[in-house]
């Protein structure tokens, strides 16, 4: 079997612009979290939510300015990790290339505007003139999960398979695992894999805050509103953006004088078949002893976990817990920490961000915090680096926690890739 490296990788979020002022901001504990937009405050006022530091427009050609704004972010990171790989585009391979994308909520923004746009002409009665039945002929192809997967390959000519991933939070974690799978057992020599969200809207925020998991704004700072692993958490915070990898067979890589950055070494996937919103431990801990025997670690060989850790009551309890079983008595020697304290969850894009985030801490030695931690919750009892980012630390593995509604759970573990 293959091994597998990620020889570029790119971001668009709520802390920056591409890869390393995401990374860069993540270790000042820099958040991203603050008031949501003026069209969804109207309905709910006290919703705090994580907005793209950019407009993903801003960064492309004027002929993606119609496109849905998920597939706008994921153009924007595609295009940054296949620039930081190196990677010639189309490829002569190009029928051994991939594109997997992972998206909670395809077309969201699309969806949004048509029924709003509806709305509205059958109600005013200013525009009684107009059909309220006309929409823009392409409403289809831009609200289609797989929007996204299609205009990668069409941009860079990439022939292999076009898989889109929607498993609501570990979308763009299993996205990857799968390109990973593909690649090492032969299938593929090479994939573009993103992760991507953009539901920031009226419609889909209600949705949102119908479940009760949404955090309330803090008082004194509302970038401060997304707390885990804190005894004061009152829930997450939705955010939108997108992160992507290229993959590539080591050989491949090597032939093409590229360099690894990390080795993708461990898959674990698990569905909990218990509860359609409640966490399992069970389910969390089969994901992570997957990864790590897939990877050949035990425990005490990662240094670092990026955990899911959303800042729900149940959720960060849960995960500790999965945490301290499936990792034994190393569990209390691994940092952890939560950067959807900073960036928030970006749903389907996620698992990639954080993927890059962990190897981004794997190869400089720095470690996010989880900010806003001032005061831990007594349950929440692991080395969660709580408050500043930790410097100079020999980091040779890394995992990266996707835990999703519906009971999908994913595990990924990444390490330093050395030739034999």
């Amino acid at each position: 079997m293959n091994n597998v490296v990620v020889t570029g990788s790119g971001a668009i979020s709520p802390l920056g612009a591409d890869r390393a002022s995401t990374f860069a901001a993540a270790l000042e504990a820099r958040s991203g979290i603050g008031p949501c937009p003026a069209e969804v405050a109207t309905w709910l006022p006290h919703i705090v939510v994580a907005q793209s530091i950019v407009e993903p427009q801003t960064l492309l050609e004027r002929a993606d300015q119609g496109l849905d704004r998920a597939t706008q972010f994921a153009l924007v990171a595609a295009a940054q990790a296949i620039a930081d790989a190196g990677f010639v585009c189309p490829p002569a391979d190009s029928q051994r290339v991939g594109v997997f994308v992972g998206i909670g909520f395809g077309g969201s923004q699309t969806s949004d505007s048509l029924y709003t746009r509806f709305f509205n002409t059958v109600s005013d009665p200013r525009l009684k003139h107009k059909d309220p039945t006309v929409m823009h002929p392409l409403t289809v192809p831009r609200i289609m999960a797989n929007a996204a997967a299609a205009a990668i390959t069409m941009r860079y000519g990439l022939r292999g398979p076009s898989n889109t991933y929607s498993v609501a939070c570990a979308s763009s974690a299993i996205a990857i695992g799968e390109a990973y799978r593909a690649i090492r057992h032969g299938y593929l020599d090479a994939a573009v894999v993103v992760g991507t969200e953009a539901m920031l809207n009226p419609g889909a925020m209600l949705g949102w805050n119908a479940l009760r998991v949404m955090a309330k704004p803090d008082a004194a700072d509302v970038s401060r509103s997304c707390r885990p692993f804190a005894v004061d958490r009152c829930g997450f915070v939705i955010g939108e953006g997108a992160a992507a990898l290229v993959l590539e067979s080591a050989s491949r890589s090597s032939q093409r004088g590229a360099k690894a950055i990390a080795e993708i070494a461990g898959y674990g996937c698990s569905s909990d078949a218990q509860h359609l919103t409640a966490p399992s431990v069970d389910g969390q801990v089969n994901a992570m002893q997957q990864a790590l025997q897939e990877a050949g670690l035990a425990p005490e060989q990662v240094q670092y976990i990026n955990a899911h850790g959303t800042a729900t009551d149940a959720g960060d309890v849960i995960e500790t817990q999965s945490i301290h079983k499936a990792f034994g008595s190393a569990a209390q020697k691994v940092a952890v920490s939560s950067t959807k304290s900073m960036h928030g969850h970006l749903i389907g894009a996620t698992g990639a961000l954080e993927l890059v985030l962990s190897i981004e801490a794997m190869n400089s030695g720095s470690l996010p915090p989880t900010a806003h931690l001032f005061h831990p919750d007594p349950r929440c009892d692991l080395d969660y680096i709580p408050l500043h980012a930790r410097h100079g630390c020999d980091v040779q593995a890394v995992m990266s926690n996707s835990f999703a509604f519906g009971g999908s759970n994913v595990s990924l573990v990444a390490r330093r890739f050395t030739t034999a």
